[in-house]
């Protein structure tokens, strides 16, 4: 570990001053002693730090805002995610939050960059106000050599502010808490929240808007992994699908577990790191991660076994959004640098609690392009307050609160390298078999693994399918490891015709959602992946 570097105050940030002790690119064994002694953390049983981020446990999407000027104005598609906000306020809000920061007694800075793809990296600086949060991004960015930081200009800055509180009366949010980019000053403002995961996601929607925009990029968010002879395989997929956990495979090697981008040339990692949920982790079943929650690990929101530093990680009394941020190489075999070659399999992953896709089905391209816009999963009661039974959500390509350009942007990128590529796209379910949640049993992981590599080895390809009815998709008649019972979902259910009328269902809340955009954005191949009312059961 290279020791502790140094920064001028004033050369933080442009007008910044201060008498604060400033801890620059400190190691993490630093930043976890410091959080220590501060008070703000404990080690468990394993040497990983143990933190809690207070109010915040998750991001807070209508509280993030972009500055809307002459870059993003015509650009940005405005939303319910895409909140515009003045940029008078983006300067009153830097400027107040710079003064107290100023004020402090110590803050942390860390250089870093996003995209191992050098051609496309994004240099940044990262500026914290707990050491805590500065090793989440030590972990979750990637790391410069010391010859890189020797003349490393920061294009980008993070400014995190935890304790420091909008005033939305004068400061044009809408809570004391607050995520702003500006991409005319390169720089994101962040206040009033602890949750680490906002810095994260504020580099991804930047890159969102930078990589299609200005330089062609499909920017995703999917996790990644490269076979032996080289095949790259995408997994897409919404909060607790098993992105991570997917990809995370002990046969392949890991290129990253959530964001990336795909160029001409192949697939490459926007971080460092990963940042694995930790809801009901085992070492039976997701030993990668498990064993990745070690020293240099930040664990947030964790409960103890009583009278242990033993993290019971089945207690969801602080969070079900219990997290654990980690260095890609804590995972034994990812791959270094974090890139590949161009995919050949694509997964969308759904967890689907009504019970009514298959463990796994074939798209044609329009299909692929149609889920794609869709976004499908469906959680389940216990997951947010207020839910009580099964209930779909869609965000567009997987990632809505994400997307500063319109979803058909990403989509006709997608399309085009699909096409272009002939990759193979498949849709698996994660979620339940045989009925809803509360009545059918959660497909297991066990099983999920085995599709997935039948998909891989080429298996798949060669196998007979049947179309379903509602949705069109192919689903296999057989597939190595798996039950023939449970490949068609219909033939799980004990009530057939029930089946028949929740499918219809569903079918409808897609056909709805889809009604949001104009149809003319989209080619007939997409259009007629639209889930049709039923015709006809399966023989």
């Amino acid at each position: 570990m290279m020791p502790a570097m140094k920064i001028a105050p004033g050369d933080v940030f442009p007008g910044f001053t201060t008498t604060a002790t400033v801890h620059y690119q400190f190691s993490p064994n630093q930043l976890v002693q410091q959080t220590i002694q501060r008070g703000e953390g404990v080690l468990n049983d394993t040497g990983a730090l143990c933190i809690n981020t207070g109010k915040f446990t998750g991001r807070s999407p209508q509280d993030k805002f972009i500055v809307k000027d002459a870059i993003t104005a015509q650009v940005v598609d405005w939303n319910k995610f895409n909140i515009p906000i003045e940029e008078k306020y983006f300067t009153r809000l830097k400027n107040r939050m710079l003064s107290y920061l100023g004020g402090l007694q110590e803050l942390w800075v860390r250089d870093c960059y996003a995209c191992a793809d050098e051609n496309y990296r994004l240099s940044l600086r990262v500026i914290n106000e707990n050491s805590w949060s500065n090793l989440f991004c030590y972990n979750m960015f990637l790391r410069p050599s010391e010859r890189e930081l020797a003349d490393f200009k920061p294009s980008w800055t993070i400014i995190h502010a935890p304790d420091f509180l909008a005033d939305p009366a004068t400061d044009g949010t809408r809570s004391p808490h607050f995520a702003i980019i500006s991409f005319t000053h390169k720089t994101i403002l962040i206040g009033g929240t602890a949750y680490t995961g906002e810095m994260k996601k504020g580099v991804f929607t930047v890159l969102n808007f930078l990589l299609p925009h200005n330089q062609n990029v499909l920017s995703m968010h999917c996790s990644a992994n490269i076979g032996e002879k080289g095949d790259v395989a995408l997994f897409f997929g919404l909060s607790g699908t098993g992105k991570t956990t997917l990809s995370a495979d002990p046969l392949r090697n890991l290129i990253g577990d959530d964001e990336h981008g795909w160029t001409d040339e192949g697939i490459f990692n926007f971080e460092g790191g990963c940042y694995a949920k930790v809801i009901n982790l085992s070492k039976e079943k997701e030993p990668a991660i498990y064993n990745a929650v070690k020293e240099g690990a930040l664990v947030e929101n964790v409960c103890f076994l009583g009278g242990t530093k033993k993290i019971d990680f089945s207690n969801s009394s602080i969070t079900e959004n219990t997290r654990v941020s980690y260095p890609v190489d804590y995972i034994a075999n990812a791959v270094k640098p974090s890139k590949g070659g161009v995919p050949e399999n694509i997964f969308f992953l759904t967890c689907d609690a009504y019970g009514i896709l298959p463990p796994v089905s074939r798209l044609t391209p329009g299909q692929a392009m149609f889920q794609f816009i869709s976004g499908y999963t469906a959680k389940i009661a216990g997951t947010e307050t207020g839910i009580t039974e099964p209930k779909a959500t869609f965000s567009a390509c997987f990632g809505a609160p994400f997307l500063p350009l319109h979803p058909a942007r990403y989509a006709k990128l997608l399309g085009k390298k699909m096409q272009e590529h002939n990759v193979n796209i498949w849709m698996i379910n994660t979620g339940w078999i045989g009925g809803a949640y509360g009545v059918g049993k959660r497909i297991s992981l066990q099983h999920t693994r085995a599709i997935i590599h039948a998909a891989l080895s080429g298996w798949l390809n060669n196998a007979a399918y049947e179309t379903h009815p509602v949705f069109g998709m192919q689903i296999p008649k057989r597939c190595p490891g798996v039950p023939e019972t449970l490949l068609n979902p219909r033939y799980t259910w004990r009530d057939r015709d029930a089946y028949d009328e929740a499918a219809d269902d569903l079918a409808e809340l897609f056909r709805k959602n889809f009604e949001q955009y104009n149809i003319n954005d989209f080619d007939d191949s997409i259009k007629k992946a639209v889930p049709k009312k039923r015709i006809a059961h399966f023989s």
